[in-house]
């Protein structure tokens, strides 16, 4: 891999498929409101916030970036590939963006036109929009719901999408490694995961150089941490932070990944600071054994329902049932959270080149929290385990 990121040549590439799509459903441009959506297609990453932003990919022609005035100069030091730029001022401004957006509209000869539209406010932002739509600004306009493409399109990963994934689970296991290396009673996790990140981060940024660049904002570029999951609160499966530091005896749930181009793999333990007792090695030997044999089970053409029901049925067994709290995974990419999800209620089949995280959990209040969670990818003959810290209990004990 020479760079870390990817390539204008294939986000040309999905262009030209979103282009194709919309031809072939009728429609004369696509209108996006995501700023997820505009870093898959453009690779222009944002702070999106309270502002309006919208990319228009017409069928045929220029691709049109409409929104605030400060992300102008900012748009052409990331991307060759947004050629015309219409920005406002500010929101919510002497003049709505809305109505503004629907001037360019007109400007671009699209007002009698069908137009595909992720949202149909025709605006997103942090706190949610509230405001006039662009369908009561543009009633001569035709707009259609198609939020599907891009979903569908980042569904399936390229093998350069891939590769970032498998470069960052390189990172996340430098970031894990630390974080159990510097784990000890009386530390807070947050010194702990902040000490470690930081360290993993300049690593990292020195060993790949001017080839990379850091594409999350507010993220170090490799991480980990506990995220609250600390003794008895390690039974919160999205705890957020604890209220004393650790000590000897707790089960530690981790995390850990890095940003590659945007990308990320997902990377879980459950750790224990000193000899775990009879119970805890029973919870956590099940929970191994659910993701064992899930793992197992991943290829292409089983549905994603039947990944589930194999974990359930290894706690259904155990007598642990009661102690699920979700299912056992979700796809991953570009967001910690993505389409498919491993759950009984989602019959989709599995692809090759999906990756997907497999995290079977079991959580006892006041007791404890036990989860893994791997990255695995799709491939046509079965499947691949990206991440690879160790899973077996002796190698996640901490001695004290």
């Amino acid at each position: 891999m020479t760079e870390f990121k990817i390539s204008e040549a294939e986000h040309k590439s999905r262009i030209e498929k979103v282009r194709d799509t919309i031809s072939r459903r009728n429609l004369d441009a696509l209108y996006i409101t995501s700023s997820t959506s505009f870093f898959y297609l453009t690779g222009f990453s944002y702070i999106a916030t309270e502002r309006p932003a919208a990319l228009i990919i017409p069928v045929e022609g220029d691709i049109t970036f409409m929104g605030p005035l400060l992300e102008i100069d900012h748009i052409p030091l990331k991307t060759n590939l947004i050629s015309i730029y219409k920005s406002y001022f500010d929101y919510p401004g002497k003049k709505h963006p809305i109505e503004q957006f629907a001037y360019f509209l007109k400007e671009m000869e699209l007002e009698n036109k069908q137009i595909g539209i992720d949202n149909m406010a025709g605006a997103a932002g942090i706190w949610g929009y509230n405001g006039p739509s662009i369908a009561e600004k543009l009633p001569k306009t035709k707009f259609v719901l198609t939020k599907d493409i891009v979903e569908r399109m980042r569904l399936i990963k390229t093998q350069s999408e891939i590769d970032l994934i498998k470069e960052s689970a390189r990172w996340a296991n430098l970031a894990h490694t630390l974080l159990q290396e510097y784990t000890a009673p009386d530390l807070w996790d947050w010194d702990v995961a902040t000490v470690a990140s930081h360290e993993a981060s300049i690593i990292m940024k020195k060993t790949l150089g001017s080839l990379y660049e850091p594409q999350r904002w507010g993220h170090n570029s490799a991480s980990a941490g506990f995220r609250g999951q600390v003794g008895s609160m390690s039974a919160i499966p999205h705890a957020i932070s604890t209220n004393r530091p650790m000590k000897r005896g707790d089960v530690l749930v981790t995390e850990a990944g890095a940003d590659v181009g945007g990308y990320s793999c997902e990377l879980e333990r459950t750790i224990f600071l000193g000899k775990p007792t009879t119970k805890h090695q029973k919870y956590f030997q099940t929970m191994l054994k659910a993701q064992e044999e899930a793992l197992r089970a991943f290829r292409p053409g089983i549905a994603c329902s039947s990944i589930d029901k194999i974990t359930t049925k290894v706690f259904k067994k155990a007598g642990l049932e009661r102690l699920m709290r979700h299912h056992t995974g979700h796809g991953l990419g570009i967001e910690a959270h993505e389409p498919p999800w491993l759950d009984v209620g989602n019959n989709k089949m599995l692809e090759p080149g999906m990756v997907l995280s497999c995290e079977p959990g079991i959580y006892e209040p006041g007791f404890g929290g036990f989860r893994h969670s791997d990255t695995v990818t799709i491939t046509e003959d079965g499947a691949e385990i990206i991440t690879y810290y160790p899973r077996d209990l002796e190698s996640l004990i901490i001695p004290t």
